[in-house]
């Protein structure tokens, strides 16, 4: 692959972010910029907490938890104290992810850029890449089920993130605008890759900021997605229930026509079934499954190949 200009990554969620993890460490520090939804985004405890960003962050610092989310060995004592005082604590922060928050909120407040917050952020745990806010603009994630509509957050937590999905809105997404740093990047990178995120939650509302697709299309570098669907199956989230509301799939294919001519390729555990409503696009297979570092690194790598064939 040619080594002029970063690898961009579009990533939300658990499997976005384990492969951002994997591109990072097979290159070089400051190769990679992840492009990360900000939809998932919440006021809470009077801080602004970022999940999807902080979330990649995280991962490629090498610094997630166990449990899959958070500051590895984070304490939760303002959550214990909170329930002390008789406060409903539906979501859990930990106390250094909470003050990660509370600066955010304190800095945004006074007229600094998300996109700032972020690098500084990124800094502080000595990332070798860079994540961008898909804009600085917010935008919120609202799904209906259950017979009400849900804040994302609530949806997932509260609410269980129990289906069937009855609809999906990306609000402030009309108004909202990319950052000039995400158009830089797009426009200026060798390969772009969407990864094994929720195509609905996840890259959504990246892509319902006006100006992205049409970025993405306009590319120069090849754009390919890595699946997240493994077997048939979801390894971890409510891909399923969206993907149904979609009236897509539960498929590569089905992921394939949700990005419809954005994308020039797609990584998938198996070929893509003969359809006539998804996109021609290039297909390889691959394991998808990303249970430690080696596997996530292989994944990248292979990726990677992949979108160097589409450019040669």
């Amino acid at each position: 692959m040619a080594s002029d200009g970063p690898v961009v990554a579009l990533a939300g969620g658990t499997g976005g972010a384990k492969l951002a993890a994997g591109l990072a460490r097979v290159l070089d520090p400051g190769e990679l910029v992840v492009i990360a939804n900000t939809g998932d985004d919440v006021e809470m405890y009077g801080a602004h907490v970022a999940p999807d960003p902080d979330l990649v962050t995280f991962w490629i610092a090498d610094r997630i938890d166990a449990r899959g989310w958070g500051l590895d060995g984070d304490t939760f004592h303002v959550m214990d104290g909170l329930r002390e005082l008789g406060v409903e604590v539906w979501f859990n922060l930990g106390d250094r992810d909470l003050a990660y928050g509370l600066e955010r909120a304190r800095r945004l407040a006074a007229g600094e850029r998300l996109t700032d917050t972020l690098a500084d952020l990124g800094r502080a745990l000595g990332l070798n890449a860079r994540v961008l806010p898909m804009s600085d603009d917010p935008v919120r994630t609202f799904v209906r089920a259950q017979g009400r509509e849900w804040p994302f957050q609530e949806f997932m937590i509260v609410g269980r993130a129990a289906g069937p999905v009855e609809g999906l809105e990306f609000r402030g997404a009309d108004q909202a605008r990319p950052t000039p740093e995400v158009l830089e990047a797009i426009a200026s990178a060798r390969a772009i890759v969407i990864g094994p995120s929720n195509p609905l939650l996840s890259i959504g509302p990246i892509l319902a900021v006006p100006g992205i697709r049409e970025a993405l299309r306009a590319a120069a570098a090849p754009v390919v997605a890595v699946s997240p669907i493994v077997g048939g199956a979801i390894v971890k989230g409510p891909t399923a229930a969206f993907m149904a509301w979609a009236g897509q799939p539960l498929s590569a294919a089905g992921v394939a026509a949700l990005y419809g001519d954005v994308l020039d390729g797609i990584v998938a555990d198996e070929p893509l079934e003969s359809d006539p409503s998804t996109p021609e696009i290039a297909v390889v297979t691959a394991d998808l499954l990303m249970s430690d570092a080696a596997s996530r690194e292989r994944l990248a790598r292979e990726t990677l190949a992949f979108a160097a064939s589409l450019a040669s």
